[in-house]
Formats: structure tokens, C-alpha cells, sequence
């Protein structure tokens, strides 16, 4: 699943992140709670893991104003605040379960597996088609034009990454941040080096290109020029 953490403790952050990447999942992470609002507004979620206290915007907030527009994203709510009246101010913000810390990373895992299954509303996303570009994210595949194109690793997260913010800038530090989970200088050629070469797996004799690049910024995915 994609799914988006919102917790501003670096460590905790870090270890969730770990723990659902190893488990197979895609991971946003944000540390303040108005980054995080921002992003679960900006982008679709199939579960968002959320502190219950942050800096600027507080997790219940949070989970109120994502209710509040309609979105049914299932919500996991972290918190140290243990208390009976805690636990049921989270479930009654719309949260969809309530995890105290600490906690073992055995137990998160489970109860996302759990609210995985709860219903049609939480589909994992197995296939991504832009123009005649088809990536099978489960197997881990690419082919365009019924064609296969063999990627790296490193190259499929990149083209996935691109590929789910269709139509949206995605600048050098978002890659850097979701694909290689660094935080330096996004000037660094280690991102252009490998977007140069996915572009020619993906677009080099094909008339139209998929990847573009956003002068000074990044780089765009889109089917039409």
C-alpha cells in the first residue's frame, strides 16, 4: 500500500518508514502536522499512520479535516497518551484504530494489515498505466508498447514514483527522499544520472516521451506533451 506517516519523533519516523518499506510498502513520511495535512490533501493515500501530538497541526486535527472534505482514507492513530478518553477522542476524530507507544513494529503491522482488509475502499494499487507505458508493481515489471524494458531497481522506484504523481512536478528532493531516503543537497547529479538513463530504457525510440524534465526543478510524467 502507499501509505503516508505523520510523526515529527526522527527515530519513531524512521522506524516505521523501515518496517513498511520491508513489508512491501510505499512510504511518505512528513514531521509536522501542517506538511502532513498538506500532503494527505495533495496526494491519495490507501492509509495514513498519524502521532497524535505535532508541532503546528495536531493529529486529531489532522483526522478531522481529512473527514471533513469526505476522504475515507483508514487512519491509524499513534499516540503515548494512553487513557480510555484519549483512545475514544482519536475514534470519535474519525480514526480508524488507536496504537499506544511504544509499540512493536510486529503489532503496527498487523493492525495495518487489518484496516487493509476492512473493505473495497482500501485497494491496493497493483498497476500503473500511463499512455501506452503499463508497470506491474507487484511483479515489478515495465512494458511499453507490448514491449518489455528492463529496468534496475533503483530505476523502477524512480519510474513508480514518477508515474503516481502523474502530471505533478516531482523536484530532486522528493526523489531523493522517497527513492534513495537521503536529505542532502539536491543539486547532487546522482538523481540526473539515473533519470537520464531510465528515460532512455523508457523513451528512446518511442515518438512521444513520457519524462520530461522541469528546468531548475525536476522532472514530470505525462502522456500528453
Amino acid at each position: 500500500m502507499h501509505i503516508l506517516v505523520i510523526e515529527d519523533d526522527a527515530r519513531v519516523a524512521e522506524h516505521i518508514g523501515k518496517g513498511l518499506k520491508a513489508a512491501g510498502h510505499l512510504v511518505d513520511v512528513e514531521g509536522d502536522g501542517r506538511a502532513g495535512l498538506l500532503r494527505a490533501a495533495a496526494e491519495t493515500y490507501d492509509l495514513i499512520v498519524v502521532d497524535r501530538m505535532l508541532p503546528h497541526v495536531d493529529g486529531l486535527t489532522i483526522v478531522q479535516t481529512i473527514r471533513a472534505t469526505g476522504d475515507t482514507t483508514p487512519v491509524l492513530i499513534l499516540s503515548a497518551l494512553a487513557e480510555v478518553d484519549e483512545r475514544v477522542a482519536g475514534l470519535r476524530a474519525g480514526g480508524d484504530d488507536y496504537l499506544t507507544k511504544p509499540f512493536a513494529m510486529s503489532e503496527l503491522l498487523a493492525r495495518i494489515d487489518v484496516l487493509s482488509r476492512r473493505g473495497p475502499a482500501i485497494v491496493a494499487e497493483t498497476k500503473l498505466v500511463i499512455g501506452d507505458l503499463e508497470i506491474d508493481l507487484l511483479g515489478q515489471a515495465v512494458r511499453r508498447g507490448g514491449k518489455p524494458v528492463d529496468l534496475t531497481s533503483r530505476e523502477f522506484r524512480i519510474l513508480a514514483y514518477l508515474a503516481r504523481n502523474e502530471g505533478r512536478v516531482v523536484t530532486r528532493s522528493m526523489l531523493l527522499e522517497h527513492v534513495w531516503d537521503y536529505h542532502f543537497d539536491p543539486q547532487t547529479n546522482i538523481i540526473d544520472q539515473h533519470v537520464s538513463r531510465l528515460r532512455q530504457k523508457v523513451d528512446r525510440g518511442f515518438e512521444r516521451p513520457l519524462i520530461y524534465t522541469v528546468r531548475g526543478t525536476g522532472y514530470i510524467m505525462r502522456a500528453a506533451p
